[in-house]
């Protein structure tokens, strides 16, 4: 039984699809499948909306999301509630993953917005006779499309940058998880944010299709490379830019010198976070010969330890998506198949019900298995022996993907070498993939996994077009290669071409 099931259409013809608790197996909801007419309107109201958001003073604009971020303080819990619902995650790995840094975004855009979009002088080489600026000016409307791993803080900080920008937003939920989104979009209404700003449209990927055919001017998405590919070809037979986060198949690299207790907690957590259903999840790990035996122990251990018992205290949750599971499960019986050994796990968990799958460890693993060049995206970590750290690279970078990557390495200035050779989105040095909650960074990765970034000030300036205007300083009445065009005009140019970049006057123009 899947977690989210069609349902038999109303007697109208309307899709419907139902969700359960992953752990409960309780019916959580039901929703009608927003068509594309029903997109096509909330576009036209968000169009009339936009307007006048845009008008806005980013004081303004940040004050509604600083209210938002006080009401999600005092209602955590309640939002907590509704998220481990949806996903059977611990309450404190929700805390962590998806409360704590929604309040971070919501603070951090609310505050900086205003600095990284405001209008910006430009100083010309050349043209010294123009002024020129630099405005950001708002998209229009924005199509936010997210996945069901982290249904509230991956709707919530892409939406806030739109806003904050002074877009109007329509957000497409996994239908995997519809209901934290419509938590989230309340949540900003009662801050004050104006009636059709952003707006909840649910569905699988029907609608995500009409949020892109009703004529949005952005699409920022987040998901399956599958899918994404399908989004960027109709973004681009539509003109309008999109910025696609995919997946990845992050690799770790153990070197001889490395913190051991440290690199199995990092590695360990780098696998096992969100019961491993995370882009940035450590897929890989390159660990140096003369350590292998020792990180290897450690790591086992410590994955032997991680708790799943839902009635009780527990680290690792279900499956949100039971399709995953079957993938999972699949690629690790493969991989055993082609000699790959068992560690720890690699089993469905007994006794937990049927989206539970044990913490994974492999070894003798190569890289014509899919467990080494698919995504996999649950909990399950393969360890590879290399030589030294020149063939951790070299395996690091034979993959299609490039997400993330992680070093671990006492010595800083070999950790930044080995991050410069690595073909990778972004590089933690000693810690897991991190790089998304650093939002003064740009977040996007090589290859297939993605086109464009997030964060950072090209993530947010990437919802608004920078307008060039340049501005004329002494009103002379014409310029001089106005029409009539003359041979005198032509020798001028010539000598000018000679002076300005022939001779030491060149310098000045650098």
């Amino acid at each position: 039984m899947a977690i989210v099931e069609p349902l038999p259409p109303t007697d109208d013809g309307r899709r419907q699809l139902q969700v359960r608790n992953p752990i409960t197996n309780e019916i959580l909801e039901q929703n009608l499948v927003t068509n594309l007419a029903e997109v096509l309107e909330a576009v036209e109201r968000a169009r009339a909306a936009q307007e006048a958001w845009s008008a806005w003073s980013f004081k303004a604009r940040g004050a509604v999301f600083l209210r938002a971020m006080e009401l999600l303080i005092a209602r955590r819990e309640s939002v907590i509630d509704h998220i481990v619902a949806e996903t059977g995650r611990s309450r404190l790995e929700t805390l962590f993953m998806e409360i704590f840094p929604a309040c971070d975004a919501l603070h951090f855009f609310a505050n900086r917005a205003g600095k990284i979009l405001k209008d910006r002088t430009v100083s010309l080489h050349l043209m010294k006779m123009k002024k020129a600026k630099l405005v950001y000016q708002p998209l229009g409307v924005v199509g936010v499309i997210t996945p069901w791993n982290g249904p509230f803080i991956m709707c919530l900080n892409p939406c806030v940058q739109a806003l904050m920008a002074g877009n109007a937003v329509l957000l497409k939920p996994s239908e995997v998880t519809p209901g934290t989104a419509r938590v989230f979009a309340e949540l900003l209404q009662e801050a004050g944010l104006p009636e059709n700003l952003l707006q909840v449209v649910q569905g699988d990927g029907e609608t995500g299709a009409a949020v892109i055919e009703a004529g949005v001017d952005k699409i920022s998405f987040t998901g399956s490379v599958s899918t994404g590919r399908k989004v960027g070809e109709s973004c681009g037979r539509a003109l309008i830019p999109c910025t696609l986060e995919l997946g990845g198949k992050d690799a770790m690299i153990i070197c001889a010198d490395a913190d051991l207790e440290r690199a199995a907690g990092g590695a360990v957590f780098g696998a096992m976070f969100n019961n491993g259903q995370y882009c940035s999840s450590t897929e890989r790990v390159y660990v140096v010969d003369a350590i292998a035996d020792a990180f290897t122990e450690q790591v086992v251990a410590r994955v032997a330890a991680l708790r799943q018992d839902p009635d009780q205290e527990y680290d690792l949750g279900p499956f949100i998506f039971q399709r995953q599971l079957s993938k999972v499960e699949a690629q690790v019986d493969a991989a055993v198949s082609a000699g790959a050994k068992v560690l720890v796990g690699g089993r469905r968990a007994e006794g937990l019900g049927e989206h539970f799958f044990e913490p994974t460890v492999l070894v003798d693993v190569t890289h014509e298995m899919a467990i080494m060049c698919e995504e996999t995206f649950g909990p399950v970590l393969p360890i590879v022996r290399v030589r030294d750290e020149d063939e951790a690279i070299r395996l690091a970078n034979d993959t299609k993907y490039g997400l993330g990557a992680s070093v671990f390495t006492k010595d800083k200035k070999r950790g930044e070498a080995i991050a410069r050779r690595l073909r990778a989105g972004s590089v933690s040095i000693n810690d897991a993939a991190i790089t998304y909650g650093a939002l003064e960074l740009p977040f996007g990765g090589w290859n297939e996994s993605g086109v464009g970034q997030v964060n950072g000030e090209s993530g947010l300036r990437g919802y608004c077009h920078a307008q060039p205007i340049l501005i004329d300083r002494f009103g002379l009445a014409a310029e001089y290669v106005w029409f009539p065009y003359t041979a005198e005009k032509f020798e001028k140019l010539v000598k000018g071409i000679f002076w300005m970049f022939q001779t030491p006057l060149r310098w000045f123009l650098r």
